[in-house]
């Protein structure tokens, strides 16, 4: 049997699980624990969902990148924040249960921006009728991105409710797994797209660093220009600047179909962990230097 052809549904259950194992580090506390911290929560929802994908829509001009690449960047861009920010929150000094609400509160958000947001990056750079054309997310579509987002987190979060030592013992497995597919998947788009990944690293991989370094540096400069305290600083920073891009890589190869679409969420999955760490390490050296 083909892999290839079985992929997007292995994919939409692999994120289907990825998603119940975030669903396992949430409560209602969570989504209630907004209200302590109103100000920086809109200020992360607004340069998350406002801010980023205007800064991806400059990148994608500036490094004039092929319509299929503009559109997994603005996918990218507009995928949420996930398990992964909160690890790198915790490691380097932000407020891990500020990162917990905020990733709650952007997973639902993004059932809405980022079929919104897809939907539109199609309209401007792929439009049915071009060269590249890709269609659109039907309601179809729509209904299939809420359901593997939606209900395993709501499945997870009431196995905490009602059985919260199962879930506290399932978390760690979970996150383990939840790398791996990460890593797996991201393998699978680039070593299946590696000729044209090759022929276009040398603009693909520029557009996808200076993305996340401006994602990461707004995140913590912005915040702290509006007068928030160093922790929620680095919350804020990490949850904007580390994207779910198990989420973006679902789009682009179980939803669109398309693995050049995917290749930079792919390339991203990686690259992400060398910046978010220089990132933290500078954030370590400005602690010590004062």
């Amino acid at each position: 049997m083909d892999i290839m052809s079985i992929l997007p549904d292995v994919l939409l259950v692999a994120l289907a699980l990825v998603m119940l194992g975030l669903g396992l580090e949430l409560t209602l506390r969570d989504f209630a624990r907004v209200t302590q911290h109103k100000g920086a929560v809109i200020l992360a929802l607004v340069l998350q969902v406002i801010l980023l994908p205007i800064a991806c829509l400059l990148i994608v001009y500036g490094f004039a990148l092929p319509a299929a690449f503009a559109v997994g960047m603005m996918i990218l861009a507009a995928s949420p924040g996930g398990v992964t920010a909160n690890l790198f929150s915790h490691l380097y000094g932000g407020k891990v249960a500020m990162n917990i609400s905020l990733t709650a509160i952007n997973t639902v958000l993004a059932i809405v921006t980022l079929p919104l947001i897809s939907n539109i990056a199609i309209a401007i750079f792929a439009p049915e009728g071009s060269d590249g054309a890709v269609v659109p997310l039907q309601f179809g579509k729509v209904a299939q991105v809420v359901a593997v987002v939606l209900v395993p987190v709501s499945i997870g979060m009431v196995t905490r409710r009602f059985a919260p030592a199962l879930a506290t013992r399932a978390q760690k497995p979970f996150k383990v797994f939840s790398a791996l597919v990460l890593a797996g998947f991201a393998l699978i788009a680039i070593v299946s797209e590696r000729q044209a990944l090759a022929d276009s690293f040398a603009t693909l991989g520029p557009a996808v660093i200076v993305f996340n370094l401006v994602s990461l540096l707004a995140g913590y400069h912005i915040s702290r220009m509006r007068g928030l305290d160093e922790g929620s600083a680095r919350a804020i920073s990490f949850e904007i600047g580390i994207h779910n891009s198990t989420l973006a890589l679902y789009i682009a190869l179980s939803v669109l179909g398309n693995f050049q679409i995917a290749l930079p969420a792919a390339l991203y999955s990686v690259s992400m962990y060398v910046t978010a760490v220089l990132f933290g390490l500078w954030l370590t050296r400005k602690d010590k230097a004062q």
